[in-house]
């Protein structure tokens, strides 16, 4: 999915809200340009999701966050792989 397009139903998702952090667990909030729905975050979820050491990834469509939990710190070039797989922009971290 690479066009601005929007569906309405999630697909395979790793969104995981409420999700309590460990101990050793690195907490980041990247800024995402395009997701507009469910569907959005579920991709970019899915993707970021399959990085190495990623515990957790939540994703807010109307905010366009991603907050994500993993082992240690995440090589930025690897998440913006990821998203740019999904078919969206990171911008850079986030709030």
């Amino acid at each position: 999915m690479n066009e601005n397009s929007s569906c309405c139903t999630p697909e395979d998702s790793r969104h995981s809200g409420g999700t309590d952090v460990q101990v050793g667990e690195v907490t980041t909030t990247y800024k995402i340009t395009g997701m507009t729905c469910g569907h959005c975050e579920g991709a970019v979820s899915s993707e970021i999701g399959e990085i190495s050491g990623v515990s957790s990834v939540q994703a807010v469509a109307s905010t366009g966050l991603v907050t994500v939990v993993s082992k240690a710190p995440l090589d930025e070039e690897a998440v913006r792989a990821a998203v740019d797989e999904a078919g969206y922009e990171l911008v850079g971290q986030g709030v």
